[in-house]
């Protein structure tokens, strides 16, 4: 598929200076730069591995160690000693 983007100058003399540089076209520093940030910005889950997780037989659960903790003293400050 095509279609157009406007760069400004600066960004074009830039892009044409790293093509040269790298002896790719400016094309394809574009679809890599585009497939990058699509890679990085998406949609974060966990792996597998840890969805699917279901815990460890003969191990109490996290969650029944919690009764035993005392309430925080009020009013809580993490920085005081």
């Amino acid at each position: 598929m095509n279609f157009s983007v406007h760069l400004s100058d600066e960004m074009v003399r830039r892009l044409d200076q790293r093509a040269k540089d790298s002896g790719k076209k400016r094309n394809a520093l574009i679809r890599q730069a585009v497939a990058e940030w699509l890679d990085k910005t998406g949609v974060v889950t966990w792996p597998p591995i840890i969805r699917e997780f279901r815990g460890i037989r003969g191990l109490r659960r996290f969650e029944a160690e919690r009764k035993e903790l005392k309430p925080p003293r009020e009013p809580f400050d993490a920085f005081s000693t």
